[in-house]
């Protein structure tokens, strides 16, 4: 097991760890300075509009054009918002941050009422048969991100594949959490014997890799949402399990864990009513960021094959339709799932990240 530090929080300097950097453009409260990066965020953000606006909407320009317009129009607005946001809320405006939720609020809202909404037929191919196979994204036509090869609408599948990664990756992630948080408190407050026991058997885990371990149990197991959510949860409960060890340790000689104790409470209602409340902060904070290890995870059975079957659609079969050759003469087929993959993992990165400095300042335990 590692080792434990327990660290006083850093300050990070004398205006604390969120004061404004050298960097950003925007230092202090001059209104000028907040004039020119409104005039400058204002500008960019139009011209991003209209980049991406073009390369969307023009489906009679060559994908060899309109993804470098897409591109520039997304790094005109980001660039544009930055600057707004600056001048409006100052150095400690993160659009990243921002962003990633919002993405993930839209994402997970639309992903629960994909029934409800006026989306394209995403799986059945006998609705398909007088549709036009790859049909390349256009902005303002019935299928804004296009069709694959059976005319089944790409925003659709896209969408609807969300509501899989997202309900295995979630689900598995709280199994960790709750099974790995509980053999960790118990190997953190019991020590000796069942800590080294608990401690060989998750490195023993460990030392197994995750994409051997997947493809062996997918290869056993009915590839459905219960069984690929229980065989991702052997990924995420080792790291749970360390990190409610490490806080359990911590914890366990603060003061209301020894207050309690004096008062005649057992073992289970110590571990139960003290430390799980306080471990599970952790827990939650690395959840979020080992959620995206399991979209990952998931996308990559179902791309080779082993998770999710067409037609039922997930990012990760979506991704392998590009194979033989498609991909080169129809690019939008892997493009779509794999940038809906990409923010969303990134994402979810993002804001794991920020629980994570959020939750270290209360623990100060460091693994």
């Amino acid at each position: 097991m590692s080792d434990i530090l327990i660290d006083e929080p850093s300050l990070g300097g004398p205006d604390g760890p969120m004061s404004s950097g050298p960097d950003d453009p925007f230092i202090g409260d001059d209104p000028r300075e907040r004039k020119k990066l409104y005039r400058l965020g204002g500008i960019l953000l139009v011209v991003g509009i209209a980049l991406l606006l073009f390369g969307l909407a023009a489906s009679a320009i060559i994908m060899g054009v309109r993804v470098p317009a897409v591109l520039l129009g997304l790094i005109g607005i980001y660039a544009g918002l930055r600057r707004i946001g600056l001048a409006r809320f100052g150095g400690d405006f993160d659009l990243t941050f921002v962003l990633s939720g919002v993405w993930l609020v839209v994402l997970v809202l639309a992903a629960i009422l994909a029934p409800l909404l006026p989306l394209g037929e995403y799986k059945d191919t006998t609705a398909t048969l007088g549709s036009k196979g790859y049909q390349p994204p256009s902005l303002f036509s019935d299928h804004p991100l296009g069709t694959n090869n059976f005319g089944l609408d790409l925003l659709s599948r896209s969408i609807y594949g969300a509501q899989a990664s997202l309900i295995v990756a979630v689900a598995a992630v709280v199994i960790g959490i709750v099974v790995g948080g509980a053999i960790g408190i118990c190997a953190g407050y019991f020590r000796g014997k069942t800590d080294t026991v608990i401690g060989v058997l998750t490195n023993s885990l460990l030392a197994v890799p995750a994409l051997i371990l997947l493809i062996a149990l997918a290869s056993v197991l009915e590839p459905n949402l219960r069984n690929i959510s229980f065989a991702l949860a052997l990924l995420a409960i080792p790291s749970m399990i360390r990190i409610a060890r490490a806080n359990t340790i911590a914890f366990a000689s603060r003061e209301f864990v020894l207050a309690a104790r004096a008062m005649g409470a057992t073992r289970w209602r110590v571990m139960v009513r003290e430390l799980a409340p306080n471990v599970a902060l952790p827990l939650l904070s690395l959840g979020m960021v080992m959620i995206s290890v399991m979209i990952v995870a998931e996308a990559s059975l179902s791309f080779l094959g082993l998770g999710i079957k067409p037609p039922n659609p997930t990012w990760g079969n979506m991704i392998a339709e590009g194979q033989g050759g498609v991909f080169e003469q129809h690019p939008f087929i892997v493009l779509v799932p794999g940038v809906f993959l990409f923010l969303t993992v990134f994402a979810f990165n993002i804001v794991g990240e920020k629980a994570q400095k959020a939750t270290a300042g209360r623990s100060g335990v460091k693994l």
